[in-house]
């Protein structure tokens, strides 16, 4: 089995999409990215978009690959869509790419009155019947239950877990942040080897109670104690507080916690935690967004001016 982490924020923009290869299947798991549109009152940052770019074609490759897509919830992060804006993944890139691939969703009675209207125009547009997966078993693959986005009781919003094995178990979990016991209680029955999970979303402290802050620690190291390596990303990584919480669960284990950068072996480039500092550190002209939407610039010279800032950091600076 081949663990590739496509888009997550330690990787630079919004999401937790992947791609797993074992002998038979290929299979991408959330196959959307996003940035933030509007984070300390500014727009996604050039460079950010230029990130965001070069993902959606890796996202695009694979989707022309997969045997199988899964799709954990229907959120603008996590699948291509109708109505995207311009830092969204667009479904107009994948129209009539890989008629016959398997779709794998989250049980569809279980959908928000929003998720119901993106299954119908993901449907329509794709020429391809999402399959209802939830509390299934598709080859080397197995399909949670509907578990609460967010770990919030009564919460109309769910999410699927997948499950897939080969010579080792792995785990794709994305937006339970860790709040949710019996989700937990879920990863843990199913004796994965690699969990790749979000993290609590430690960059709004105001909607998230001590409470919470509390059950998302203890889960976390409920998983670290029986997980060989827990990827811990996507609302954890939105924030520099969430790196240090991320440094002391390690601490506390003698398994590997880490994020999907480390993963990839890969720099890790928080620029969903860094919009201020990039807009500082490579200012951007007025006009610069409603430009780039029209189509009438592109990314290339902030991608360059990046790439240059990047390479005169030592690695240990990644993180």
């Amino acid at each position: 089995m081949n663990i590739e982490i496509i888009g997550t924020e330690s990787l630079g923009v919004r999401g937790l999409c992947c791609f797993v290869t074992t002998a038979k299947q290929r299979i991408l798991i959330d196959p959307g990215i996003a940035l933030g549109y509007n984070r300390y009152g500014l727009l996604p940052h050039p460079f950010q978009v230029a990130v965001d770019e070069r993902i959606q074609k890796t996202i695009i490759q694979r989707w022309s690959e997969a045997t199988d897509i899964v799709i954990s919830h229907f959120h603008g992060d996590h699948i291509p869509l109708a109505d995207a804006n311009p830092y969204q993944f667009n479904i107009k890139k994948i129209t009539g790419l890989n008629l016959d691939v398997r779709i794998w969703a989250k049980d569809l009675s279980h959908l928000h009155p929003i998720e119901e209207k993106r299954v119908e125009s993901l449907s329509a547009i794709l020429k391809n019947d999402l399959t209802s997966a939830g509390g299934t078993k598709q080859g080397v693959i197995t399909f949670s239950g509907p578990v609460s986005h967010g770990g919030k009781r009564n919460n109309p919003q769910t999410v699927m877990m997948t499950r897939i094995e080969e010579d080792r178990v792995f785990v794709h979990t994305s937006d339970i942040q860790l709040l949710d016991d019996e989700a937990i209680s879920q990863i843990l029955d199913w004796e994965p080897d690699i969990v790749l999970a979000d993290g609590p979303p430690l960059y709004m402290p105001n909607k998230l109670s001590e409470k919470q802050t509390e059950r998302a620690w203890r889960n976390a190291k409920r998983l670290s104690r029986e997980v060989g390596t827990l990827i811990l990303d996507h609302h954890l990584m939105r924030s520099h507080t969430g790196v240090k919480w991320l440094k002391w669960l390690s601490s506390e284990t003698e398994n590997r916690v880490i994020c999907g950068a480390d993963f990839m072996n890969a720099p890790r480039m928080l620029l969903e935690a860094r919009r201020k500092s990039l807009y500082r550190d490579m200012p951007v002209p007025a006009g610069w967004h409603e430009s780039y939407g029209n189509g009438r610039v592109s990314t290339d010279h902030y991608w360059n001016l990046a790439k240059r800032i990047y390479r005169s950091m030592k690695p240990d600076d990644h993180r």
